[in-house]
């Protein structure tokens, strides 16, 4: 399956493509809104802040390249900040407007710790992911959570998740092999 992974010059981007490669794909980095368009699965990413990221994503095209995807029903998937901007907005950076292909917006996090950095079942899978965020998702499409936070989010072809499956071992290689076989 060929993956491409939206490089939007920040972010997890290479840890990314390295845990789909272990998993099978044939991924690679692009800031191309052609080979997003063209791909069999395409990821948005994320570590970093809302507004440099929307910022690089319009001027590269590749926001608009992922709405399209959404909006033909082809797969999109969201890594953490990934799955913010797919938000119609975010509080974070003053405000900032998402994509949209989710309702909702990422909101600050309100726990005891933030940001909140580690290990953390999320349910109903049943299992521990790796987390590392400040903003979450408050959104009717939410799917999964982890200690009353969304962990994961999805609405027709796109799925996206709070935590970390690059960095969250055995548990998020099989995450991503589940996104690779739905494609």
């Amino acid at each position: 399956m060929k993956v491409a992974v939206c490089d939007y010059g920040a972010g997890n981007v290479r840890s990314v493509v390295a845990a789909l490669a272990r998993a099978g794909a044939d991924a690679a980095p692009t800031a191309s809104s052609q080979a997003v368009a063209e791909a069999d699965l395409a990821v948005l990413p994320g570590v970093g802040a809302a507004a440099s990221a929307m910022h690089a994503l319009r001027a590269r095209g590749l926001d608009r390249a992922l709405v399209d995807r959404v909006e033909h029903e082809r797969p999109v998937l969201g890594i953490c900040l990934g799955l913010q901007l797919a938000l119609e907005a975010s509080e974070e950076d003053g405000g900032v407007e998402g994509l949209g292909v989710l309702p909702g917006r990422a909101i600050r996090l309100r726990a005891a710790r933030v940001p909140r950095i580690g290990w953390a079942v999320v349910e109903p899978m049943g299992e521990a992911f790796w987390f590392a965020h400040s903003y979450v998702a408050d959104t009717p499409a939410a799917s999964a959570w982890s200690e009353g936070v969304v962990a994961a989010a999805g609405r027709g072809s796109f799925r996206g998740v709070q935590f970390h499956p690059e960095k969250s071992g055995p548990a998020g290689a099989r995450f991503l092999e589940r996104c690779l076989c739905r494609g």
